[in-house]
């Protein structure tokens, strides 16, 4: 293994053969497979002595629920709580952490967040190094839809100005005699019959929809990118409409639920002047997706102007006090179900990736829907630049060598490519050698990593680090 200029921990060394038998059944036939480049030493990063050899090392930030973390097969996985281990770390789980690139080490093939965002990863970075950063969507959908209702009833009712009224008629005694005298104070509007506009119609917004319909609610959406999966989940009665501005007007209640994307044609202040010249004057604008959707300013004036509403998670220092604001802290996903849906379905995506090279839910790599590997074959996956001419020198590599492909997958995705080959393992006696063609193809310009998939987790690893050979 050749270590780049980064510090990522103390380098150690072992021996271990060069030959490495194969997992009962995972190999549908074959005896061994060599990957061992030879070179008399293996060299790790971390505490040599609590390396697992033969065990898939996940290395976890912030703390991943339970639940998810029994998805990982204790005899195969090695799972390092402790942000300050797993510095041989085969993949990252995390959530909240701000992962840092030097927070991953040289060996690290995915990364994984409990959750739909992934603001805090470097995910451009990743991309460049050939890693795929998965996400969780919808896992936190019904969490972050009951608080959405929530957010309606917040809004309609003066609810929370309601109890810090309350609370300080109790400090003067006075709360029995005023209980029935101040509720006018606090009226409000019911829910049934009024309109609701939803500003995307993801996993989130598609269960908002439905359930406001079920209290009675009229239905208006826009969702430029809508998939066919999420229309066939929303109500008919739900109008669609072609921008957003023809969605909020007339709307009672508004809610948004986009990603945040930065630059030039983003989502930063969507919800701005003009959007916002379109609103009711007693609009309820409803934001559990990310403050920087909203403009503050033209949200702080159309606050300032009338007796519309805002309601939202996040912080804002213009309205975090205005009296027709309700702020709350991040709760969207903050439930135990939602904690524990997420890590298991983040468990789940690394585990795909690792031992089948499957990709379901990555925000940097192309979906990768996999067969079966043919009985008598070993999975060999490239990544790399999505260049012309790479994949002939992959196929071209095989060939010299005298190995047959026998199935063949090819996807890409903006600056990547992903390939998996599954190579026929029958005629090559009792060892089938792959050191020579991993290094040949890992060093093909434009190629970022390699993995022979077989019985033996978390072997069979190969990185071109800026032109050296990396295993």
């Amino acid at each position: 293994m050749i270590v780049s200029g980064r510090a990522l921990g103390q380098l150690s060394r072992r021996v271990v053969p060069t030959r490495i038998a194969a997992t009962a059944g995972t190999t549908r036939g074959l005896a061994d497979v060599q990957v061992e480049h030879g070179r008399g030493e293996w060299k790790t990063y971390g505490d040599i002595d609590q390396y697992k050899l033969g065990m898939y090392q996940i290395k976890c930030f912030n703390k991943i629920s339970p639940i998810g973390l029994a998805q990982f097969p204790t005899g195969q996985y090695d799972i390092r709580k402790d942000a300050e281990e797993g510095n041989n770390a085969h993949a990252i789980l995390l959530r909240s952490h701000k992962l840092q690139e030097e927070d991953v080490p040289h060996s690290v093939r995915a990364i994984a967040r409990c959750g739909a965002g992934t603001n805090n990863i470097p995910v451009a970075r990743m991309t460049e190094l050939g890693i795929p950063v998965f996400n969780t969507p919808g896992a936190n959908a019904n969490a972050v839809k009951e608080l959405v209702l929530c957010g309606m009833l917040l809004g309609s009712r003066r609810v929370v100005d309601g109890i810090n009224h309350m609370k300080e008629l109790g400090k003067q005694g006075l709360a029995r005699e005023r209980v029935e005298k101040d509720k006018s104070m606090f009226g409000g509007q019911e829910l049934k019959g009024k309109t609701l506009a939803v500003i995307g119609l993801g996993h989130i917004g598609s269960q908002t929809a439905r359930d406001a319909y079920a209290l009675g609610m009229n239905l208006k959406g826009y969702d430029p990118g809508l998939s066919v999966q999420s229309a066939l989940r929303l109500p008919q009665a739900l109008e669609l409409t072609d921008s957003i501005t023809a969605a909020v007007s007339d709307a009672d209640y508004i809610s948004l639920n986009i990603p945040y994307i930065k630059g030039e044609g983003g989502t930063h202040g969507v919800i701005g002047p003009e959007v916002i010249s379109h609103f009711k004057p007693s609009a309820v604008l409803l934001n559990f997706a990310r403050g920087e959707l909203v403009d503050s300013d033209a949200i702080k004036q159309f606050l300032d102007a009338g007796d519309g509403r805002y309601v939202t998670d996040f912080p804002d220092d213009l309205v975090w006090d205005h009296k027709n604001a309700v702020v709350l802290p991040h709760l969207g996903a903050s439930t135990e179900e939602a904690e524990d849906a997420a890590a298991a379905m983040a468990a789940d995506t690394i585990r795909d990736y690792l031992e089948s090279g499957t990709i379901k839910n990555s925000v940097n790599f192309p979906a990768t829907s996999l067969p079966d590997r043919p009985d008598h074959s070993i999975r060999f996956t490239v990544v790399n630049q999505n260049v012309p001419g790479v994949l002939a020198h992959i196929t071209d590599a095989f060939a010299k060598e005298n190995l047959n492909i026998v199935q063949q997958v090819n996807q890409s995705r903006g600056d990547i490519a992903y390939n998996v080959l599954d190579i026929d393992t029958t005629g090559h006696e009792d060892v089938l050698c792959f050191k020579n063609v991993q290094e040949r193809i890992t060093m093909t310009e434009g190629v970022l990593s390699s993995r022979v998939i077989y019985g033996a987790p978390g072997m069979g690893y190969a990185k071109n680090l800026d032109g050296q050979y990396f295993v």
